[in-house]
């Protein structure tokens, strides 16, 4: 095997994962300013969105508890009035599951698991969390991982291709295939991943503002969630292989972010 050449290959797939990223569609998160690569028109991340959404619907069971829905549905429908995301078709669904969880899928479609509920605690709490999910949607960054993964598949594609034309064995391949993976899993995915939470962060916090909800209730609930990661074992993970910052960052960063936010304040 000529290990010069397998190098030469590697970055070769490199600075063309690079090149397309960096020509191919960019857009512009309002809030942040920051530049986004972006593959998917806004219509056709919404529509994922919505198919994603009934195929949830259809499969997790949704909780029947009257009150609790009620919570969900105010405090959303006052997060969905502050948020900038055109054309959204707002749905808040309570899914009966254990996991301390939620999310925000594109085109508005809000789903919270009944396990994070003892976490929020009242309702500036979860407000902290419909914020946070709210802000992912408005700032597309489902549609931007979906756009990382096609680049990052292309970039795989390129690379197996051109050691093919090269005359490289399988294995060869195969093991240069690995290490493209994790190279590019270490070195673009996760630290992209973390970059957005803490974009979600920072946005969530001024919608929960702007929607007349104490934003220092995030740093409490992020308290609160940094309890129940530690107990639950989350804190094992090794800050590079995080998808989420570090509960300890977060939290001074929200701290931060709280005049700002509070200026914000309805």
């Amino acid at each position: 095997m000529n290990q010069v050449k397998m190098i030469q290959m590697f970055k070769y797939s490199i600075q063309c994962f690079l090149l397309v990223s960096v020509l191919v569609g960019c857009t512009t998160v309002p809030e942040t300013g920051r530049r986004q690569f972006m593959l998917l028109s806004p219509q056709q991340e919404m529509q994922l969105g919505f198919s994603s959404f009934e195929t949830m619907k259809s499969n997790v069971p949704i909780s029947n508890d009257p009150a609790k829905n009620a919570l969900l549905k105010r405090v959303g429908e006052r997060i969905a009035a502050v948020a900038k995301l055109p054309n959204a078709q707002w749905e808040f669904v309570l899914f009966d599951s254990p996991e301390a969880n939620a999310f925000c899928l594109p085109g508005g479609k809000v789903g919270v698991y009944t396990g994070i509920l003892p976490i929020t605690l009242n309702e500036a709490g979860l407000a902290t969390v419909i914020g946070h999910e709210v802000a992912h949607a408005e700032n597309r960054h489902g549609g931007e991982r979906v756009s990382q993964g096609m680049i990052q598949q292309l970039g795989g594609t390129l690379l197996q291709s051109g050691m093919a034309a090269q005359g490289y064995k399988t294995e060869t391949q195969a093991v240069a295939a690995t290490v493209y993976g994790m190279t590019s899993q270490l070195a673009y995915t996760l630290p992209n991943s973390r970059g957005q939470e803490s974009e979600a962060d920072y946005v969530g916090l001024l919608r929960m503002a702007e929607a007349g909800y104490n934003p220092e209730e995030a740093v409490k609930f992020w308290e609160r969630f940094r309890a129940y990661n530690n107990q639950a074992g989350g804190g094992e993970t090794p800050w590079f292989l995080r998808t989420h910052p570090m509960d300890e960052k977060r939290i001074a960063d929200l701290k931060k972010w709280i005049p700002e936010a509070k200026a914000r304040m309805r």
